[in-house]
């Protein structure tokens, strides 16, 4: 059984594309944060996800943990695909969204990172009107991708994983779509 990661920054259309491609293969669709909130609330820490990141940090990163060990489980028994991020930009810098204890216990086969051309995921991101995000220059979308790239292959190192990068341009989500459905088959 296999068991992949797949990230895009916000705007890279990876949601899209995973739910596309989650038509044509077999694969279990799971979302870290999602795990991470049943668990705490499972423990009666928290009553949805918004309050986990009020959570102290030690107690964070302990149910980061469970969870990677958590979705590593279910892919024993069948193919599982997690959804999360690679890094987090904050204003502080970027932070690992797959630190080692996470990685220690979650051991992935495959991240596929989603990106796309930066004045393209500008138009997606201000198009979107369901969403309340922080306006950013190209250069710092280009740099946010760039982060992406080099944490997943630091990620990579640490567990052996391969790493593919899967361009998502506009117009061209069914071939984008079968680049991923021949990369997970």
């Amino acid at each position: 059984m296999k068991l992949v990661v797949l990230t895009g920054i916000p705007g890279s259309g990876s949601t899209t594309v995973l739910k596309k491609t989650l038509e044509e293969v077999d694969y279990l669709h799971l979302n870290y944060g999602d795990i991470m909130t049943e668990i705490a609330v499972e423990k009666g820490l928290v009553e949805n996800r918004d309050e986990l990141r009020k959570l102290p940090a030690d107690t964070q990163k302990e149910i980061q943990k469970e969870a990677g060990l958590r979705i590593k489980e279910k892919s024993e028994s069948e193919n599982v695909i997690v959804d999360t991020h690679c890094t987090i930009s904050t204003p502080a810098g970027f932070l690992p969204g797959l630190p080692k204890w996470v990685l220690e216990g979650l051991n992935p086969d495959t991240f596929i990172l989603v990106e796309a051309h930066p004045d393209e995921i500008m138009v997606r991101r201000m198009s979107d009107e369901t969403r309340q995000r922080d306006a950013e220059k190209a250069k710092d979308i280009q740099l946010h991708q760039e982060m992406n790239r080099a944490a997943a292959m630091a990620y990579a190192t640490l567990t052996g994983a391969t790493v593919k990068i899967i361009n998502n341009h506009d117009n061209h989500l069914p071939s984008t779509v079968r680049k991923m459905v021949e990369l997970l088959k």
